[in-house]
């Protein structure tokens, strides 16, 4: 081969390597400077509900675990597949966090199509637990949670639930607690925790499938029967486990954030430790403790066994329930 010919082949090849290398440099030091600038966290849910408040406290010390502040939105939709769908086609700078949830993030993919696949999704770590409970509202005539099954057992159907959205932990939950309590209730999906809460307190529902930490916001405005926890919780002392109470119900959902796919390994593990340093902050533990949330911690290097484990758990509770598609 002459040299021209060797020329007109090897420059090509030598402007591809520059540029890759040149990348991967730029890439290097971006991440080394990460991060510089005020990161989005994007929550697929509606403001008011569990997720925003611990979003909130989260906030409250981000700057002083990152150096850098973090600014809140809302992308709101099916049950949170509107956002979880577009996550991927964001810039991958780590400057862009987003909710997630477990079962909802495996549960939608399994019942239909929801736009996106449980597989495609980056989590970087879940920082929290949040058990399912039963409440009713202050005024009611059910003072325990027996009067309510018995109620719903001799008035099958009549019994309405109001829950976050369909094939959700509340969802599956109260489909879990009549199977094992012989009743027949009705399950009434809204769009987050926060309507789904406002419609108990206002007597439109006979009670809620909701998570324990609405407890704290409701107040005295309702009354919970019963936690869906393996142990009565600190900020609910007085309220039995669905355990403690003869019913093997124990379920609730895990939340953490995700990444965008492009997102650099350095930087997911960047975000990672600071949510984790976050999730060991005294300040952030007490308000979330205080409010009912279980923190968990399960950082990016844990994550392919924990999403592992949790895809065969939901494919089961999916076909338990006659729920896959």
């Amino acid at each position: 081969m002459n040299k021209n010919k060797i020329a007109r082949f090897t420059k090509p090849l030598l402007t591809a390597m520059t540029v890759g290398a040149l990348s991967m440099s730029m890439s290097s030091m971006a991440a080394e400077d990460f991060p510089s600038k005020p990161i989005n966290y994007i929550l697929p849910f509606n403001a008011g509900g569990e997720f925003d408040l611990s979003a909130r406290f989260q906030q409250t010390v981000f700057e002083k675990h990152a150096g850098v502040k973090t600014v809140i939105q809302y992308m709101p939709g099916a049950g949170g597949a509107v956002a979880w769908s577009q996550l991927n086609g964001m810039e991958g700078d780590g400057y862009t966090i987003m909710g997630i949830n477990i079962p909802h993030t495996i549960m939608q993919p399994i019942v239909k199509d929801s736009g996106y696949k449980t597989e495609e999704l980056t989590p970087i770590y879940y920082f929290h637990y949040t058990p399912n409970a039963i409440f009713v509202p202050a005024n009611s005539k059910f003072e325990q949670l027996s009067d309510l099954v018995d109620y719903a057992k001799k008035n099958p159907g009549m019994v309405t639930f109001a829950g976050s959205g369909s094939n959700s932990a509340n969802h599956i939950g109260q489909t879990l607690f009549d199977k094992m309590t012989g009743v027949t209730t009705t399950y009434v999906p809204f769009s987050g925790i926060g309507p789904a809460m406002t419609a108990l307190m206002g007597n439109q529902l006979t009670a809620g499938f909701n998570y324990a930490t609405s407890g704290a916001n409701a107040g005295d405005k309702l009354r919970m029967l019963a936690v869906s926890a393996e142990k009565r919780l600190k900020a609910f002392p007085d309220v039995p486990t669905f355990k403690e109470l003869g019913i093997d119900l124990v379920g609730g959902a895990y939340r953490g954030l995700a990444v965008p796919k492009s997102t650099p390994e350095e930087v997911r593990q960047k975000l990672s430790k600071i949510i984790g340093d976050i999730n060991s902050d005294p300040e952030f533990v007490k308000k979330m403790e205080d409010n009912g949330f279980v923190l968990t911690d399960i950082p990016y290097e844990q994550m392919d066994a924990f999403m592992e484990a949790n895809q065969k758990e939901y494919e089961g509770v999916a076909e338990l329930l006659g729920l896959s598609k």
